[in-house]
């Protein structure tokens, strides 16, 4: 009898697994915060440059 059930549990362990596989979650991939606080800190300056730009073109006219 435990030989049987070992070898189910072996068995259903191993289509869990592959059937976790197939099916993708819909959660996002997780970003470190260090990693967010570098895209925080790209954007800002995109931002920053995209402004002194208008503000260029605004003094320049």
């Amino acid at each position: 009898m435990n030989r049987k059930k070992k070898i189910k549990q072996v068995l259903t362990k191993k289509l869990k697994k592959k059937n976790a596989k197939l099916h993708n979650s819909n959660k996002p991939k997780y970003i470190s915060k260090a990693e967010r606080a570098k895209l925080a800190a790209q954007e800002s300056d995109a931002q920053e440059s995209i402004s002194e730009e208008n503000t260029f073109q605004e003094t320049k006219e």
